[in-house]
């Protein structure tokens, strides 16, 4: 029997050990705040909803601008649909009808700041996202995926997150304004 008592003893620490943990793991799981989860949620959805907005807006004025241009092989709605309601049209001699994005653009102070911070590695597109990840000193972006979408639809970054030759130009041109 005396051999069995080390064992059980050793059993009972264990038990003991374990339970302690379980009872500390809970008592962690307690202080989780789950309304600041779902408020934090909430505002990513919230800009991922924005952010399909405007394409969508963006979107309808790049259909306008085709629509003002006669294209006819162009697949347009029916007139009886309801989706068939023409399209505001600009006047005919305003010289931005067609305006957008454009990679020569001089980048705005967090375009500027966000190549800058990309093209010295502090901060990093995660792969297969538009989600900037802040690599190192300082703080990272105020809307990091609007931010994206701009230098995106500028060309100045490619799909994989890597800053294009249009980019660096537009770093340079911010850095002499500055």
């Amino acid at each position: 029997m005396s051999d069995d008592e080390p064992d059980r003893s050793n059993f009972e620490e264990v038990a003991r050990a374990l339970a302690d943990e379980v009872t500390r793991a809970l008592e962690r799981i307690s202080d989780i705040d789950v309304d600041e989860i779902a408020r934090t949620a909430s505002t990513e959805a919230e800009r991922a909803r924005q952010w399909m907005d405007d394409l969508g807006r963006w979107l309808r004025e790049q259909a306008g601008g085709i629509a003002s241009a006669d294209f006819v092989s162009a697949a347009w709605p029916d007139a009886g649909s309801p989706a068939a309601e023409p399209a505001p049209s600009a006047p005919a001699d305003d010289p931005l009808t067609h305006a957008g994005p454009h990679p020569l653009d001089l980048p705005t102070a967090d375009q500027g700041l966000a190549l800058a911070a990309l093209d010295s590695g502090r901060w990093r597109i995660e792969p297969g996202t538009s989600t900037l990840g802040v690599h190192g000193e300082g703080a990272g972006p105020r809307d990091a995926l609007g931010l994206v979408r701009e230098l995106r639809v500028r060309d100045w970054l490619s799909s994989d997150g890597e800053i294009t030759l249009a980019g660096r130009n537009a770093l340079r041109r911010w850095l002499e304004a500055a």
